[in-house]
């Protein structure tokens, strides 16, 4: 039912630009008004054609159709609650000392001293 309602969404969608883009706008009255009759200008706008009435109930179809895919898919549950964490097992830390590096969580020795091994080797 949600594939079929985003179709009808999509549809009404396009249908409803083409309608808007084929209405002449409103101001090109105002502005050929200037020299002209002044009774368009800010006074009433005359019957609706059928543009305008096409216009609206595809409007109209065009939000229950965004209300109803909301609903939709708000019932269908969160992304997140439906997959599945996978845990990765992190490989054994070495508990043998590194040779001739340094280890971790020690600080490299300056050149002119000793570490506490050389020292206790001599």
């Amino acid at each position: 039912m949600t594939i079929i309602l985003l179709m009808l969404h999509i549809l009404v969608c396009l249908f409803l630009i083409m309608v808007v883009l084929l209405q002449s706008g409103k101001g090109a009255q105002l502005g050929a008004a200037f020299g002209g009759s002044s009774q368009t200008l800010f006074g009433s706008r005359g019957a609706a054609t059928f543009l305008n009435k096409l216009t609206t109930v595809v409007a109209i179809i065009f939000m229950i159709t965004s209300l109803t895919l909301a609903v939709v898919t708000a019932k269908g549950g969160s992304v997140v609650r439906k997959s599945t964490v996978t845990t990765e097992e992190k490989a054994p830390i070495p508990s043998a000392p590194v040779q001739g590096g340094v280890q971790p969580g020690q600080p490299p020795a300056e050149q002119g001293s000793k570490t506490p091994e050389q020292s206790s080797k001599q």
